[in-house]
């Protein structure tokens, strides 16, 4: 189990004060926005937790299976994840090592010698021994190096959270291009069957003298220029299922057979949003990296300011001597030593001086870099919000415009067959048909999407998990 370290303090809490003031500003503005109590949340990098847990899958709002399968086989074998995955073993092993550089040091040592002269015979000596250092932490350099490693580790663990709901929300926003396009290549179909019904019949009236070789060319033209559609959208879905394959962990090919048949685009309830917790938006994973990272550049800024001060250091050995290798353990000669040492840094031309300097620089940086990620963070969240609430007026106004559009058809279809109108009007109606019905597709894909960037807005539903 991985063992457990003191936080880091607070970064929030040493930034100047206009920092300070424009922190409170953005994370209040955040609460406002998500329904939050009037008082923001504190900003605090004291967060322990090493792994992070998905409370609840939002993806399964939706009610598509297909679709659940295909992002938690996302989270499993994705390229991406791997790498952050890595990327986290690293950050935690440097944590070790900074955690092994508090306690002392033992080594054991062992030799054997043969020696000898002219005046004399050889003669053998053996000797083990073991030594001893540690460097005592006097002013706390090597905990503010350690805490700085943990910050990073934790800034690594939310790095991973942050591919997580990346990958998820791609996935679904892929799955859910593939069957708006599946939907839009089924309407393009079946007007393209309509139109060669309209033109065959065009056709026999030209044939009895009832029209014209003008209106069979525009039948035909408006038959061509759909058909001409299904090749577009045909491997558009291919391009789809191949991008739905590569998030998964596989080769382009290998959803292609699961992937054929045409589904409904999947959608999501208007209760999705109200079901993620308002605090999500500060529990961005994005957002608790730059947090961590403020952590560890402050933790560095102490280690280099201790490294301004004395060390001190304690060492000591034990050894044995004998002149056979059996006699190590019986009569051999004990001896031991004891040594203290102090180093004090007198002259470095300014080196410790600056590079405390360069350290509070990267502290500012990663300050700003806070604020950058959750200022980007509310403008994700109003995009989405407004694109949401946008794409559901428009669908509302396109229904009907569909309605109305394939009564038109229905109309001019039975008065061009009765001989009442000419064939433009047939012509412009089903122009306009086809033209709803392609919109009301694309946007109620458009609407699931706006909900699918919406979730991921508020931080994907990913929250600190709980060690055990």
């Amino acid at each position: 189990m991985t063992s457990h370290h003191p936080a880091p303090s607070n970064p929030l809490q040493r930034p100047a004060r206009a920092t300070a003031c424009t922190l409170a500003v953005v994370l209040a503005l955040a609460s406002s926005l998500l329904g939050c109590a009037s008082n923001p949340p504190q900003a605090s990098a004291a967060v322990t937790q090493d792994d992070a847990k998905l409370s609840s899958p939002w993806w399964s709002a939706f009610n598509d299976p297909l679709l659940s399968q295909l992002i938690n086989q996302a989270l499993q074998a994705n390229t991406s994840i791997r790498s952050a995955q890595a990327a986290l073993q690293q950050a935690r092993a440097l944590r070790d090592v900074k955690a092994a550089g508090l306690l002392p040091s033992v080594t054991a040592t062992g030799s054997a010698q043969r020696a000898g002269s002219d005046a004399s015979s050889a003669g053998n000596s053996f000797k083990a021994g073991l030594d001893a250092s540690w460097e005592l932490d006097v002013f706390g350099g090597k905990q503010s190096a350690l805490n700085a490693s943990e910050a990073d580790a934790q800034a690594a663990q939310a790095s991973l959270a942050d591919v997580q709901v990346s990958v998820a929300a791609e996935v679904a926003l892929a799955y859910i291009q593939l069957r708006g396009l599946q939907t839009q290549l089924g309407i393009a179909q079946a007007n393209l069957t309509s139109q060669q019904d309209t033109l065959q019949l065009t056709d026999w009236r030209a044939q009895a003298g009832l029209v014209t070789s003008l209106e069979v060319e525009q039948a035909r033209t408006a038959t061509e220029q759909t058909r001409a559609q299904v090749p577009t959208l045909t491997a558009n879905i291919a391009k789809a299922r191949h991008s739905l394959a590569v998030l998964t962990g596989q080769r382009p090919l290998e959803l292609d057979a699961l992937l054929q048949a045409s589904q409904p685009v999947p959608q999501a309830p208007s209760a999705l949003i109200q079901s993620i917790p308002a605090q999500t938006l500060r529990q961005r994973a994005d957002v608790r990296a730059a947090e961590h990272r403020i952590s560890a550049a402050l933790a560095r800024v102490n280690a280099a300011e201790a490294e301004r001060y004395p060390s001190f250091n304690l060492g000591g050995s034990l050894s044995l001597s004998a002149l056979t290798l059996a006699g190590l353990s019986n009569g051999a000669s004990l001896a031991g030593s004891l040594l203290g040492s102090i180093s004090v840094p007198l002259f470095d031309a300014g080196a410790g001086k600056n590079q405390v300097l360069a350290q509070e620089a990267a502290l500012e940086q990663s300050r700003a870099a806070y604020q950058s990620t959750v200022l980007a963070a509310l403008k994700d969240v109003e995009d989405a919000l407004v694109a949401l609430d946008a794409d559901r007026s428009r669908l509302t106004h396109l229904q009907s415009a569909f309605e109305a559009a394939n009564n038109a058809a229905l109309l001019a279809q039975n008065r061009y067959s009765a001989g009442v109108i000419d064939f433009q009007t047939v012509l412009q109606t089903q122009r306009s048909l086809l033209s709803s019905q392609d919109s009301v597709a694309s946007t109620q894909a458009d609407i699931s999407a706006d909900h699918v960037r919406l979730v991921k807005a508020l931080g994907g539903g990913w929250q600190p998990g709980t060690q055990p």
